[in-house]
């Protein structure tokens, strides 16, 4: 019996095995994703065929904010930018350990280094995928080529986060954060526009869009302003940041934070961000094409609750089978960005396997069921990929 005990005190002093990877990162980013690849045009088929007063809500919350507002379909840049903030600290915490630190910002100098030029190479690359995605290769001028893109906004903020990250303690991140928001809200509001004057957030008179005029190259999205400007990349950063704390939240190993609370206190996180960010609305509009600084802290709040309840359900109360798809989607949520931008015609080959039998369905349901099959076939092929351990990493 002593022996017994004995043991069963040696194992309870043993450290419980945590994950080296955080499934429910996973699969929120393959949820985020899936709406951009294929998720979408199944609501808005299905609102078409039923009429039914959800499918026609969500169909409409799959559209972008023409300015100022809100909808879902705008929180998905943001959330993958976020989710792409959740994952420093474990892939960079991990390097810092290998030197026996704590954090990165203790690493010795060419330690960081090492990190700066592959975070640099991360960035560019980026930068160059989202120039072909914006049709590099069909060149057609120097004046017609948009440089500004959703993945290079992702590279240049998710790079500058990272410096900030690696060279500062927790204080001096939160002040980072606190000077990027609030003087991105100064500069909009105080800062006069030739023609136009100090604090117009319009299209044409904010100084987002007067900066993305004077120095953006080529060609920009709206002629006059780009939702991927220059000066908005600014608190892009800040979106980055708070996916940054969220990370080093749910890394902290401490007993006073089991993980069911960690996933709590960021869902209770969320909602005070929600509110602070729609009391700054009333100044400062929720506007994903200049990413206010009100639109960082709304959207962050509704990121650490999208976080929050996949940590909860996958990773603390362990219910996993039901994502696999989106986790499918999430190990190479790169992969199907770049196909589904263009690069692969997956109607096309789901029309091919597909198409015979859905016209002789009923004429009113075949748009949502060749909605379906572009589904199937993507994940069809994101699931060969996943099961010859193939990803794409950048």
């Amino acid at each position: 019996m002593s022996s017994n005990l004995h043991n069963q005190a040696i194992q309870a002093e043993k450290p419980v095995s945590k994950p080296a990877r955080l499934l429910s990162l996973d699969a929120l980013r393959g949820f985020d994703m899936f709406w951009i690849m294929s998720g979408e045009g199944v609501i808005h088929a299905l609102a078409k065929a039923t009429g039914w007063p959800v499918f026609v809500w969500m169909s409409g919350q799959l559209h972008h904010t023409v300015w100022n507002g809100i909808t879902f379909y705008d929180m998905i840049f943001p959330l993958f930018l976020f989710i792409a903030g959740v994952s420093m600290p474990y892939s960079l915490g991990n390097k810092a350990a290998k030197h026996g630190v704590a954090h990165p910002h203790l690493l010795p100098p060419n330690a960081k280094r090492e990190i700066y030029i592959s975070m640099i190479r991360r960035a560019l690359i980026l930068l160059f995928l989202g120039m072909v995605v914006n049709g590099l290769f069909k060149f057609n001028g120097y004046e017609n080529t948009r440089f500004a893109s959703v993945l290079g906004r992702i590279g240049l903020a998710w790079f500058f986060a990272g410096i900030i990250y690696i060279n500062c303690g927790v204080r001096g991140q939160v002040l980072w954060f606190g000077i990027l928001l609030l003087g991105y809200w100064a500069a909009m509001e105080w800062i006069p526009v030739p023609g136009y004057g100090a604090g117009v957030l319009t299209m044409n008179g904010s100084l987002e869009s007067y900066i993305d005029r004077l120095l953006l190259p080529g060609r920009l999205h709206d002629k006059v302003h780009d939702p991927e400007g220059v000066l908005s990349t600014i608190p892009a950063i800040g979106t980055a940041m708070l996916g940054i704390f969220a990370g080093q939240f749910l890394k902290l190993d401490n007993a006073r934070w089991p993980m069911w609370k960690k996933g709590v206190a960021i869902f209770m996180a969320g909602l005070i961000l929600i509110a602070i960010g729609w009391l700054w609305n009333f100044s400062f509009p929720i506007n994903k094409r200049l990413w206010s600084s009100s639109f960082v802290l709304f959207v962050g709040g509704w990121s650490c609750v999208f976080l929050s309840v996949f940590y909860l359900i996958i990773d603390v109360a362990g219910w996993r089978k039901w994502a696999f798809p989106f986790v499918l989607i999430g190990v190479n949520s790169i992969v199907i960005y770049l196909a589904s931008e263009g690069m692969v015609d997956f109607q096309h080959t789901a029309n091919y396997f597909f198409g015979g039998i859905i016209s002789h369905l009923s004429q009113t349901w075949q748009p949502v069921w060749s909605a379906i099959s572009v589904v199937f076939i993507q994940l069809t092929l994101l699931y060969i990929l996943y099961r010859n351990k193939i990803f794409l990493k950048i």
